[in-house]
């Protein structure tokens, strides 16, 4: 059996679905109109769930909610990350919500690149 070649330069980062929130918002709407959950993180992308499709190839902005880790207070008083991403593959092969992925193509500044990356340094959490 042949095995698949993982084409990710980033190590993913499970995520507890029910407290990694998120907002989405196309980039031609004015409001984060859709809101999800996240299951999986890397420096580079994320994989989440949203109640409506977002089309692959469709550029977003995301805030992405960072769960809370006891005893780290470097993070400051906001966990919240702004990214710029594209959708780039989507699941619809479950009922319900619908599952999603998109790849990172900025931060909204070198602080939200800073948090993430702290958060993924710092917290316990297994690998994807």
């Amino acid at each position: 059996m042949e095995q698949a070649h993982d084409r990710r330069i980033h190590p993913r980062y499970e995520l507890r679905p029910m407290y990694t929130g998120i907002s989405v918002r196309k980039l031609d709407h004015e409001l984060f109109d859709q809101k999800g959950h996240a299951y999986d993180i890397s420096i580079g992308g994320i994989q989440f769930e949203l109640d409506e499709i977002i089309e692959p190839g469709t550029p977003v902005e995301m805030l992405i909610e960072l769960p809370f880790i006891p005893g780290c207070n470097e993070l400051g008083t906001t966990r919240s990350v702004l990214v710029g991403a594209t959708v780039v593959w989507i699941d619809t092969e479950e009922p319900g919500p619908i599952r999603m992925a998109a790849v990172f193509n900025g931060f909204a500044d070198s602080t939200a690149l800073d948090k993430l990356t702290q958060y993924l340094n710092t917290s316990d959490k297994r690998a994807a």
